[in-house]
Parts: structure tokens; sequence; C-alpha cells
């Protein structure tokens, strides 16, 4: 049936690797990833900046609110952070040179970049939502506050900015600073991270109903409602899928080796993911346009939104 999003032809699904709403989990999965890279690796670093950004968004670090955005959450987080260590992963089994450090500072940047939504305390009107025109500046503002705090060696870190910056829809990509070829690797692999984890999420649909709440209230032209965001995001697609072949060069192929030899697939899981929920986008949108919400039914969550802001 073309309107099934289950795909029972394909037992083996992105979804069905990781427990994606358990962080733990996805931070197992990382570290299994990075010892597949290193058989030695210190997870002091890595492990305490996961801690530090859950606690984040769970209202419990200090001077900051728990996160108010429902799209950009801590499992959206989550999943560029995995996203990123595939990424990373497979470029390395295709022979890129990075050290340890290297992957330290892709992975942390992986979890911050978002930062920029978490309110501080004394921030109490609306939601992180209204920052999501400068969120990448705050999120470099973050990590920047984060290193000097915690005392890590400038100059493992001095790239963050440029690699950050790869995570803004708007940035020039080839006019972005990099001190080296591997930080200009690191922050393609980002921004690739960033949009591959997001639009293959199985809940993607249903997220960007929430989306479209954050960008109103954000100041985010043109979409008139939750249905024009949803037909908009077809052209959201098309865009993706030039900036991940061209601003990225095409970064996003190296993931297909990760599946490879992790999972014994070969296979993209996050293109094929990615192509069912448009396919489904598409399927909603000629066959039940009046009454979409009732064709997102994933995790309870057009259920909440309905709680939240009705059925308007």
């Amino acid at each position: 049936m073309q309107g099934d999003r289950e795909a029972k032809t394909e037992p083996i699904q992105l979804s069905r690797l990781v427990e994606m709403r358990n962080p733990d989990q996805v931070l197992s999965e990382v570290e299994a990833i990075v010892s597949m890279m290193f058989s030695e690796f210190d997870f002091e670093t890595l492990n305490r900046a996961f801690a530090d950004v859950v606690r984040l968004f769970h209202g419990e670090y200090p001077g900051y609110r728990e996160c108010t955005t429902e799209y950009h959450d801590l499992k959206h987080t989550t999943d560029t952070f995995l996203a990123m260590a595939r990424l990373i992963h497979g470029a390395v089994i295709t022979g890129t040179l990075l050290t340890q450090k290297q992957v330290v500072l892709g992975l942390i940047c992986a979890l911050m970049h978002d930062t920029g939504f978490i309110q501080t305390r004394d921030d109490g009107s609306g939601t992180g939502a209204k920052y999501i025109d400068v969120d990448t500046k705050r999120s470099i503002e973050f990590m920047a506050r984060y290193i000097a705090e915690n005392g890590y060696p400038e100059e493992d870190f001095n790239a963050f900015a440029s690699i950050l910056t790869c995570t803004d829809l708007g940035a020039k990509i080839d006019k972005i600073p990099f001190p080296s070829p591997e930080t200009e690797l690191l922050g393609k692999l980002l921004g690739t991270a960033d949009l591959v984890g997001q639009m293959a999420d199985r809940t993607y649909l249903e997220k960007l109903l929430f989306l479209f709440y954050e960008f109103r209230e954000g100041g985010v032209m043109g979409y008139a409602n939750e249905l024009h965001l949803l037909q908009k995001t077809r052209d959201f697609y098309k865009m993706t899928r030039k900036r991940l072949a061209g601003d990225f060069s095409g970064v996003h192929e190296y993931v297909r080796h990760h599946f490879r030899v992790r999972w014994k697939l070969d296979r993209d899981l996050y293109m094929e993911a990615l192509e069912r929920n448009m396919a489904y986008l598409n399927f909603i949108l000629k066959h039940h346009r009046k009454d979409y919400r009732k064709h997102l039914r994933r995790d309870g969550l057009v259920d909440r939104l309905i709680r939240q802001k009705g059925q308007s």
C-alpha cells in the first residue's frame, strides 16, 4: 500500500538499530562506533559533554531553563550526534585521517549545535523558538563559554565556530574560514548530519507540525499554516539534496560504508528513511489534505499538539 510507512519489504530500517528515544542508548552506540576507529580512546571529555548537554535540555544545567522547543529538542540533538559519529566512521573507513582530538571536536560540536535554542533562567518570555534566526550564533556563544568554564585546551577547539556555522542554512560554506582541510570536512559532516538526522527521523512528519509554530514565534515568514509547511517541505527536500551534493561535497555518501562495516548492510539507511518520509508526505498531500493530522500518528505527537494548540 502506498501509504504504509512501515516498508514491510525492508525489515531492517534505521529506526530499528538503536532506541533513539533513549539518550544513553545513543551514547553507547557512539562509543561503540568510536571504538571501531580507535582501539584506545579517552571518552572522558566526550562523555562529560554528553551528560552536560542532556542536563541542559532537561533544565538541570546551572543558569538555564529546560528545552522549550518541540522540534529542536534533545532527540534532534542525539539524532545529529549519532549521525555525525556514523559519518565520521564512514570517512575514516575510506581512508580519511582524523585524530582523536578532531573526532572529539566534531562530536561535541554535534552535541552543542542547537544549544542556542535553550533559554536562560531569567528569560521567561515565550520559548526558545524566538531565537531561530540567531540560534547558531547563540550555540557558538554557549560552546565558547562551555570550553572556557571547563578548562579545555583552546588549541583543541579553535575551529568549533567554523564547524558549527555549517548548520546554519543561510551560511555560504565556501566563505567559511576553515583553519584546515580536516575541520572543513568536520563542518560538512556536521551540516550533513544535522539535515539527514532530522529528515530521516521516523517522526519527522509529525514534528514538522511543531516546527510550524516555532517558525511562527521566531518570525520566519512564508508559511500560512501547518499544511502549507508540509507542502513546502517538498521544496526543502530538493534544497537539501542539492546542499548535500554541492555545498557539503557529497560527504553523506560516507555513511554507507559505516553501515556496511558496523551492520553488514551495504545500504544508506538515512536516505532510505528520508525517501520513505517523503513518499508518505506525498501520499498525505495527494489523498488526505483535509485530515492530514489523522494520518500522522506516531508516538502520540499529534495528540500532544492538539492538547497544546487545538484543532486549528
